[in-house]
């Protein structure tokens, strides 16, 4: 799971493009994340931002390709804030510990107003074919890709878990999970994700 490094911007009518493109998706994916994708609008996005509603939809022309932009600018600030920081950590046992700590931030702090991004857009779209549900479908999978490659490399001596992709899922859920509860303000969760992992990491015999 890792996002292209950006190419950098010389030209200034570029760098005030990118720039309000990135404020308005700023926006986008801290509204998404408490009323879905499907509550975006380039209206409502211009109010908050203080854009004009027409330059926000010249940059993005329809509904849809607004969604998707903020389904992949939420990746990346996903990526910047839990996948990169635990790159360092050794694989397996070590870099999943760090993993979750990062989750635990990322969804304690929280970095989207509503929380977990995913959490909150994946029910809405599960039954809704098409490219939004395709890409937050992605980022699932390569999470938990993530995870499942983690335990593969845990498995080697240190965990008793043998089925690295159940182990993922499960993990998976325990976070959306603890997701939920911390948006309930029940902050003794957090205990409970850790002892969750500690469990799954433990050592067989």
């Amino acid at each position: 799971m890792s996002a292209p490094a950006p190419r950098p911007l010389t030209d200034k009518r570029l760098l005030r493009g990118a720039r309000t493109r990135s404020t308005v998706l700023r926006r986008a994916v801290d509204l998404a994340s408490l009323d879905g994708l499907e509550g975006l609008s380039f209206g409502r996005i211009a109010a908050d931002t203080g854009l004009s509603k027409a330059g926000v939809q010249t940059l993005f022309r329809t509904k849809e390709i607004l969604q998707l932009a903020a389904v992949d600018h939420a990746r990346d600030l996903f990526i910047e804030a839990v996948v990169d920081p635990a790159r360092g950590e050794a694989r397996g046992g070590a870099r999943l510990r760090a993993l979750v700590e990062n989750w635990i931030v990322y969804a304690e702090t929280p970095l989207f107003l509503g929380g977990c991004f995913r959490a909150a857009n994946m029910t809405e779209f599960d039954s809704k074919p098409g490219p939004v549900r395709d890409a937050l479908l992605r980022d699932q999978r390569d999470w938990r890709a993530l995870l499942a490659n983690q335990f593969r490399h845990a498995a080697a001596g240190e965990s008793a878990q043998t089925d690295p992709e159940l182990a993922a899922f499960q993990l998976d859920a325990v976070l959306l999970a603890a997701n939920t509860a911390l948006r309930l303000d029940d902050s003794t969760v957090i205990s409970k994700v850790r002892r969750v992992l500690d469990q799954m990491l433990r050592p067989p015999g």
